[in-house]
């Protein structure tokens, strides 16, 4: 089962990525995490990534996807994968289908987590993080059990400046203008699928299960 997460900033896309990873046995891939395993191991397309990021530059998408076609071919991906932040334009999209093609495989679903922006801007407001250990909450849905305190390590919790409401709406205005005609490129491809992502979290994983099939 091959799956990409689409949805906005904040919609909740990589906490059901996680969920959907931990129920069907398959890796939860984030091309941060990638970036990071390659440049910690010193990979050849992970010193092209870092000599980009050094310079404040993007990363090229065919190092991007060099990085995701390696990880994609490792063991642990054998019955499948669900993607969480790539692809994020249609040329990554397209670049990504035509490298599957070669492969002789394709996704078979790209999952879109639907949260209106009003509400994204005041849900990210409310997240708090630990720039200490790197634990995250929310004043509401995730609360720290002393406010403004982090559980794990009991350094200070920030709002950090990718979450302030300006900077949020920034985020959205680029996500709309790039990243949101993916709907319909994978829904011209018969594969794409839209869950409710106001409603509780456990609910939007119900409704991906009913999607996917238990």
């Amino acid at each position: 089962m091959k799956i990409v997460m689409l949805g906005a900033p904040g919609a909740g896309k990589g906490t059901q990525a996680k969920k959907i990873a931990e129920k069907y046995g398959i890796p939860h891939i984030s091309t941060g995490d990638i970036f990071r395993a390659n440049i910690k191991g010193g990979t050849e397309l992970g010193k092209k990534a870092k000599a980009y990021m050094d310079e404040g530059k993007l990363v090229p998408d065919d190092v991007t996807i060099g990085m995701l076609l390696d990880r994609i071919s490792e063991a642990d991906c054998a019955g499948g994968y669900v993607l969480d932040g790539f692809p994020r334009t249609i040329p990554q999209a397209e670049s990504l289908t035509e490298a599957l093609r070669k492969r002789g495989e394709k996704l078979d679903y790209a999952i879109d987590v639907n949260v209106p922006d009003a509400s994204i801007v005041t849900r990210m407001a409310g997240r708090r993080a630990c720039l200490a250990c790197g634990a995250t909450y929310h004043i509401v849905y995730n609360a720290p059990k002393t406010e403004g305190v982090c559980d794990s390590c009991g350094e200070k919790l920030v709002l950090r400046d990718d979450d302030k409401p300006e900077t949020v709406q920034k985020r959205l205005t680029v996500y709309h203008d790039q990243t949101q005609p993916l709907f319909q490129y994978y829904e011209q491809a018969g594969i794409l699928k839209t869950v409710d992502g106001t409603q509780d979290l456990n609910q939007v994983f119900s409704d991906i299960v009913a999607i996917l099939g238990a």
